[in-house]
């Protein structure tokens, strides 16, 4: 018993502190509510039109957007107050990835099931700072360890977006987030937690009491939503696509501890039959759905559930080795996508987007083309759209649990100060937002200049 309570309290400890000092505002947000930055001459997509702006002015104060203007701000001309001329070039709101997985980009499942610990954090660190560079200010982590993450970026200690996190992704014995080995099954009634229970990337729950349990702890330590494996998965090595996990109780139960914390329970599922049970238990958004049919598509409209989507390259499939099962089961996703697509836009069903990258550092630096991949299905406004407004209407669904409270994903006033400058005009040429590094000029997160190009 001495033994599982070590366990918990090592992969726990940070966790508890970030819930108890996300209480208040941290030293960098204390440090910025004064600060002032006056964009001239710049031309707004505003996260919800499709055309932009006349030439226009916005003014920042602090982490907010306090005026815009098609007529010049006067400021109070302090010592410290940034003036960017934008030159007639675009300012649209930072990009939001709704799907990400900031523990589990770098490493290899290897790594992450052996690796050292300090070693992953440290990684994860420096894949925050550029995926905040590539101009994505906010992402929403469906599952992993990155409480401790979040709390040095939101304190300051390291540069990154911000992250609303699931924690540990909750799943079944055999079901998709199950890494153990062979030799790890059955598990002792008593015995230590498998290492990705301790590390906090996947909790085994084979009950409603154990699933209440699991979710009650990832509330704890400051999720802001709760993530569950309905259906099987690609990467997990146990897992058959076809297979339907949690029972309806299970999921109940979940969505009942969520909904107790004001906050809601999102699902990987692929399959009409994974889809369809997790409807029935209450949960309000879909991760994936790249296998159902239309009567699926159909139902989730009318009960208005959040699908979340991606388009999946063909290289994500190349994190995993040729021929194996788990190579197999991604290509059977990857030929869903066109489908699940049209049909989401035949429904009209509210769709999010995100890219969910795993363990592929380099496919991590193509974020911004996995987003426009979409122009396949939508236009580039529509693509814009969804990747800033409507992405910040299912982060809002954590209500209170939601750790940046204020408006995100739109530029206007009052709204929280996640901004970039864009050299040219992303709605007649979303390519721009492919190469960062030369056409992000200025990336602005809560207010604080993060990147500043221009001469």
């Amino acid at each position: 018993m001495k033994t599982k309570l070590a366990v918990f309290s090592l992969g726990t400890a940070l966790g508890l502190i970030n819930a108890t000092w996300a209480q208040s505002p941290s030293p960098a947000v204390a440090a910025n509510t004064g600060s002032v930055t006056l964009f001239s001459n710049v031309r707004i997509f505003d996260g919800k039109s499709d055309k932009l702006s006349a030439p226009s002015y916005v003014l920042v104060r602090g982490k907010v957007i306090e005026k815009i203007s098609d007529k010049p701000i006067p400021t109070d001309r302090r010592a410290d107050t940034v003036l960017i001329d934008g030159g007639g070039r675009t300012l649209m709101p930072g990009l939001i990835d709704n799907h990400w997985h900031t523990m589990l980009v770098r490493p290899t499942v290897a790594q992450l099931l052996n690796g050292d610990i300090g070693h992953l954090y440290l990684v994860a660190g420096a894949e925050a700072n550029d995926t905040l560079m590539r101009g994505f200010t906010t992402i929403r982590d469906v599952g992993g360890p990155s409480f401790g993450l979040k709390q040095a970026i939101d304190d300051g200690t390291i540069i990154g977006p911000r992250i609303f996190p699931s924690g540990a992704i909750i799943s079944v014995t055999s079901g998709h987030g199950d890494f153990r080995q062979p030799w790890e099954v059955p598990r002792v009634v008593g015995a230590p937690l498998s290492r990705g229970e301790q590390l906090g990337a996947a909790m085994i729950a084979d009950s409603p009491d154990e699933v209440r349990v699991r979710v009650r702890e990832q509330l704890m330590l400051g999720a802001s939503q709760i993530k569950l494996t309905a259906g099987g998965g690609v990467a997990s090595p146990h897992s058959p696509l076809d297979a339907s996990t949690f029972t309806l109780e299970e999921l109940r139960a979940a969505v009942e501890a969520a909904s107790n914390w004001g906050t809601y329970v999102t699902v990987h599922a692929y399959t009409p039959e994974s889809i369809q049970r997790a409807i029935a238990a209450g949960v309000r958004c879909i991760e994936h759905g790249h296998l159902m049919d239309e009567p699926t598509a159909k139902l989730i409209a009318e009960k208005g559930i959040w699908l979340s989507m991606q388009a999946f390259p063909d290289e994500l499939a190349e994190a995993f080795p040729p021929g194996s099962f788990e190579r197999e089961k991604a290509m059977e996703v990857f030929a869903g996508t066109d489908t699940t697509y049209k049909l989401a836009k035949k429904y009209k069903i509210k769709t999010a987007w995100g890219t969910d990258v795993l363990f592929s550092a380099a496919l991590a630096q193509k974020q911004g083309a996995l987003l426009t991949k979409l122009v396949q299905w939508y236009t580039p406004a529509e693509v814009l759209i969804m990747a800033t407004s409507t992405n910040a209407q299912l982060l809002a669904l954590s209500g209170k649990r939601n750790p940046y409270p204020g408006k995100l994903g739109r530029i206007e006033e009052g709204a929280l100060a996640d901004l970039l400058l864009v050299d040219g005009d992303p709605l007649a040429n979303i390519k721009l937002i492919e190469d960062p590094a030369k056409n992000f000029l200025v990336i602005m997160k809560d207010g604080k200049i993060y990147k500043n190009i221009l001469k």
